[in-house]
C-alpha cells in the first residue's frame, strides 16, 4: 500500500458520494429515480451509456485476455463494437418510444399479461445479478492486490457503496458517476496507450513485431486460435457480444433518460464513437502488457489477468502512474454495478411490486421504498455468489452473462416490434426456453464444470463454454412455434398496427370505435 493509492481511491469515494448527496435532493419521485426525469441531453446519455457499458470486462479482463492471448482476445472489443449497430437501427428509438422506465413497460404496450411482466422482471433481476457478479470479482482482485486486503472484504466494500449510490442518488447520481468515470478511464487509457507507442517510436507495426516475439505463441499471437482454437466456440462467442448487448437491461434503461427518439439516436451516436475509440485502445494495453510485464509474470499473478493494466501502469510509470489507474478501474467497476443495481431494483420495484402486486395502485412513495429496499437485498446476493468467484476472469463472465440475456430478450424485443403473427404464449415460451437453456449449457460446461478449476470438479457434459451458438436459436424457435401454436388474441392484428405505429412515430393511436351497426 502506498501514500498516492490512499488518495486516488479516498478522492473517488468521496467525489462519487458528494454526486450521490447532491442527487439526493432530485430523487423525490419516480420519474427522477427510475430515469432521472428525461433530463439527460444526447450528449450526457451517450457519454453515461458509454461509461455503464466499459466496464471491468472492457478495462481489466479484455486487456488481460489480449496480453495472454493475443488476437482472440480482441475478439470481445469487436463484439461490444459491433453490437451498437443492432442497437442503433433495430431497437433503441422504438423501445425509448413504447416505454417509460423499464423493458417490461414497452413490452407491455402490445402484450399486457402480467405472467410476461413477472418474468421479464425476473430474467432482469438474474441477468443484472450474473453481470454484477463479474465486476465485483474484478474489484475485488484490483484492491486485494493494492492493498492487501482480503479478497472478500473488497468486495463488500463495493458492494456497500454501489447500495448507497442507488438508494440515495437514484438514476440521477448513476447517471453523473458514470459520466465522469467515462472521462477518467478514456483519459487513464490513452496516457498508457501515448507512453506504449512513444516506446515503441509511435509505430504499432513496431510493437506488433516485438510482442510476436517475446510470448511463447510467437507469430501466432497475431493470429485467431490461441484462447478460441474451436471455430464453434468462436462463432458462438461472437453471437452472445453482438447479440447480447441490446439486451442488457441496465443499457435499456438508459434509453429511458431522454426526452424523445432524436435524443436517443444521438446518445447511441456518442456512445458508438466513445465505445470505438476505447476498444482500439485495448490492443495498445493488452501488447504493452505482453511486452513491458511480460507473460510469464501475468501468469503468475494469476487474478485470471484481471490485473493486467495496473501491472502494466507500475511497469510504465511507477507507483504513481498505477495508483491513478487502479483508482480508475474502480471507479469504472462502481459506475457499472451502480447501473446494475438500480436496473435491478426497478424491475422489482416497478414491475413485480406496483404492477402484479399492487396492481397499479403503488403510490410514488412505496415504490421508492420497495426499489431501495430491493437495492440492498440484491448487492447482498450478488456479493455472496462473487465471493465464490474469485479467480474466474471477468471477460469470461460477461462474454456467459450475454448469452443468457441475447437467448431471454433478444427474441422477446425483435418479434415484439416486427412480427404481426407473434402471440404473449410465444413471447413467455420463448423467453423461458432461451432462459433455461442458456443457464442450464452454462452450468453443464466447462466454465463451471471444470476438473482443474471449476465449480463442480467433473468433465463438462456440453463442450463449449459460450452456449449462444444454441441457445439463441432455440430462444426464437420456441417463440415462433408457440406463436403459431397459439390463437391470436380478438384485434390482434390492429392493435400491432398501433403499436408499430407509435415505435416507429412516438405517437400512440386510440382504438377506432366500433358504430352501432358494426356493434350489432
Amino acid at each position: 500500500m502506498n501514500l498516492s493509492s490512499v488518495i486516488f481511491f479516498v478522492g473517488v469515494i468521496i467525489g462519487t458520494l458528494a454526486i450521490t448527496y447532491s442527487a439526493a435532493n432530485r430523487t423525490g419521485n419516480t420519474n427522477e429515480f427510475y430515469a432521472a426525469g428525461n433530463r439527460l441531453t444526447g450528449l450526457q446519455n451517450g457519454i453515461a451509456i458509454a461509461g455503464d457499458y466499459m466496464s471491468a470486462a472492457s478495462f481489466l479482463g479484455i486487456a488481460g485476455t489480449i496480453a495472454l492471448y493475443g488476437f482472440d482476445g480482441f475478439i470481445y472489443a469487436i463484439g461490444f463494437l459491433v453490437s451498437y449497430l443492432i442497437i442503433l437501427f433495430l431497437i433503441a428509438e422504438p423501445l425509448h418510444n413504447l416505454g417509460k422506465y423499464t423493458l417490461a413497460d414497452a413490452i407491455a404496450v402490445r402484450f399486457e399479461s402480467r405472467l410476461l411482466r413477472g418474468l421479464i422482471a425476473s430474467t432482469t433481476l438474474f441477468i443484472s445479478i450474473m453481470y454484477m457478479l463479474a465486476q465485483l470479482v474484478g474489484a475485488g482482485a484490483l484492491i486485494h492486490h493494492l492493498f492487501q486486503v482480503e479478497y472478500g472484504l473488497a468486495v463488500m466494500i463495493v458492494g456497500f457503496l454501489m447500495t448507497i449510490y442507488v438508494v440515495f442518488g437514484g438514476m440521477v447520481a448513476t447517471s453523473w458517476v458514470q459520466i465522469i468515470k467515462a472521462v477518467l478511464l478514456l483519459s487513464g487509457t490513452l496516457i498508457l496507450s501515448l507512453i506504449i507507442l512513444s516506446r515503441f517510436h509511435w509505430s504499432p507495426s513496431e510493437m506488433f513485431h516485438y510482442v510476436s516475439t517475446v510470448t511463447p505463441f510467437q507469430e501466432r499471437f497475431l493470429q485467431p486460435g490461441n484462447q478460441l482454437d474451436d471455430p464453434w466456440e468462436a462463432i458462438s462467442l461472437h453471437l452472445a457480444l453482438i447479440l447480447g448487448t441490446a439486451c442488457l437491461p441496465h443499457i435499456v434503461t438508459r434509453l429511458f433518460t431522454v426526452r424523445d427518439a432524436i435524443t436517443t439516436r444521438k446518445s447511441i451516436y456518442t456512445a458508438t464513437w466513445i465505445i470505438g475509440a476505447f476498444y482500439v485502445m485495448t490492443i495498445f494495453l493488452g501488447f504493452g502488457a505482453s511486452a513491458f510485464v511480460g507473460y510469464e509474470e501475468l501468469k503468475r499473478v494469476g487474478f485470471g489477468g484481471n490485473l493486467t493494466v495496473t501491472l502494466l501502469a507500475d511497469a510504465l510509470g511507477g507507483e504513481f502512474l498505477k495508483a491513478y489507474i487502479a483508482a480508475v478501474a474502480f471507479a469504472t467497476i462502481l459506475a457499472v454495478v451502480t447501473g446494475l443495481v438500480l436496473s435491478a431494483s426497478s424491475a422489482f420495484a416497478h414491475d413485480v411490486y406496483s404492477h402484479l402486486v399492487r396492481r397499479g395502485m403503488a403510490s410514488e412513495k412505496e415504490q421508492i421504498i420497495i426499489a431501495k429496499c430491493s437495492s440492498v437485498a440484491v448487492g447482498i446476493v450478488s456479493i455472496l455468489l462473487a465471493l465464490g468467484a474469485q479467480k474466474m476472469n471477468v471477460a469470461s463472465l460477461v462474454g456467459l452473462t450475454f448469452a443468457v440475456a441475447a437467448s431471454a430478450n433478444l427474441p422477446l424485443f425483435l418479434l415484439t416490434l416486427y412480427w404481426r403473427r407473434f402471440t404473449v404464449q410465444g413471447a413467455i415460451f420463448g423467453m423461458l426456453t432461451g432462459l433455461i437453456c442458456s443457464s442450464v449449457l452454462v452450468v453443464i460446461g466447462p466454465t463451471v464444470m471444470n476438473i482443474q478449476n471449476g465449480i463442480i470438479a467433473r468433465e463438462p457434459i456440453f463442450p463449449l463454454a459460450n452456449p449462444g451458438i444454441i441457445s439463441i436459436p432455440l430462444g426464437f424457435l420456441a417463440a415462433v412455434i408457440c406463436s403459431y401454436a397459439s390463437k391470436p388474441a380478438i384485434g390482434a392484428e390492429e392493435h400491432y398496427d398501433r403499436v408499430l405505429f407509435q415505435a416507429l412515430t412516438g405517437m400512440s393511436i386510440a382504438p377506432a370505435k366500433k358504430t352501432e351497426q358494426e356493434s350489432a
